[in-house]
């Protein structure tokens, strides 16, 4: 472990760093923080900090950067995140009831708040409706022989389809089916709407077995859920603000990156589904964002997971800012979607 005066200078160190990024010299540090010791005794010690791994000199600079493993300890062991204030709060609630009226702007609006609020590029993983609740579903018809069906979740998210109405069917069958599925089925998890399941409710849909087949095959089509999940994203112009990315092959790299929703939702997938999670430079599993820095944390909808909400940027971003904004996010997203749901 570092004694107390390796800790402040790191500390200092790594805040300068994090505001100018410019490398930084003993008498720099000497002039603007008050540690009460000489420029040369905290010359050695920053000599001592590279040789533990905690700083790097990058070229031919006198100054020190933080390494990767000093941004480690500092996250774990420095860094107090400070609590989100009144009027950021106040500024995020604001920006849901102007903005945000169905669920998908809800999703859409979080990226934005998130990369405006850390001034990096930000993700939200929306909720699989697989992990949701079935609520009810509902057949309203378009014509004599199509009909829009509509599944409505616990979270307010929707799934529509325009479906052709199998021969045998009308309208006052699908409408006996949907009574029927929404007695029976409210409230199930609807990855878990199966044949079998259905089968179960014959009697009560459909007694005639051939037309029940041809109703089967409506329900199984409808009731299929897309796997994929959504990413939103946004901020994705804030990396050319940043120092750090004024390498165009860099930037074209990362926006590759987030053109890979597979990628990006194996990214989210590595939080810690209670607290915040961050991983830093190498510590991330792709290449393409070893210069980069993940800040995370799950959220949850009634104490079931449901996505993810994150901010990617330079390793040299504010992490306590970035911290405390998503923290937020985790214990009041979930209430956020519930209070702005379309039902």
């Amino acid at each position: 472990m570092l004694d107390e005066r390796k800790r402040q200078i790191l500390q200092a160190i790594i805040d300068d760093y994090i505001s100018t990024a410019e490398p930084i010299g003993s008498r720099t540090i000497a002039r603007k923080y008050n540690l009460g010791v000489s420029p040369a005794t905290i010359r050695n010690e920053m000599a001592d900090l590279e040789l533990l791994g905690y700083l790097e000199q990058p070229h031919t600079s006198a100054g020190r950067i933080p390494s990767v493993k000093g941004y480690r300890f500092y996250v774990d062991c420095l860094l107090a995140p400070p609590q989100i204030s009144d009027q950021d709060i106040a500024i995020i609630d604001n920006w849901y009831h102007t903005k945000a009226g169905r669920i998908e702007e809800v999703f859409q609006e979080t990226a934005k708040i998130l990369s405006r609020m850390t001034r990096n590029v930000s993700m939200v993983l929306a909720p699989q409706v697989s992990q949701c609740t079935f609520k009810y579903l509902q057949f309203l018809p378009l014509d004599e022989r199509r009909s829009i069906v509509v599944i409505v979740t616990d979270t307010g998210l929707l799934e529509n389809k325009i479906i052709e109405i199998p021969e045998g069917l009308c309208h006052e069958d699908l409408s006996r089916v949907a009574t029927a599925i929404n007695s029976r089925l409210g409230g199930l998890a609807v990855d878990r709407i199966t044949t079998p399941v259905l089968k179960d409710i014959q009697n009560d849909i459909l007694p005639d077995p051939q037309v029940f087949e041809r109703a089967i095959t409506l329900l199984k089509h409808v009731l299929t859920v897309e796997k994929n999940e959504k990413i939103y994203l946004g901020g994705t112009n804030q990396m050319l603000n940043q120092p750090e990315f004024r390498d165009v092959d860099k930037v074209k790299d990362l926006l590759t990156m987030f053109e890979e929703d597979r990628l990006l939702c194996d990214i989210l997938h590595m939080a810690d589904s209670d607290g915040v999670v961050v991983t830093i430079g190498q510590e991330n599993k792709y290449i393409g964002i070893h210069d980069c820095s993940v800040v995370q944390a799950t959220y949850r909808i009634d104490g079931q997971v449901v996505g993810t909400v994150a901010v990617l940027g330079p390793t040299r971003m504010e992490y306590g800012k970035t911290m405390s904004v998503l923290k937020f996010m985790q214990r009041h997203l979930g209430d956020i979607l519930k209070k702005y749901k379309v039902l």
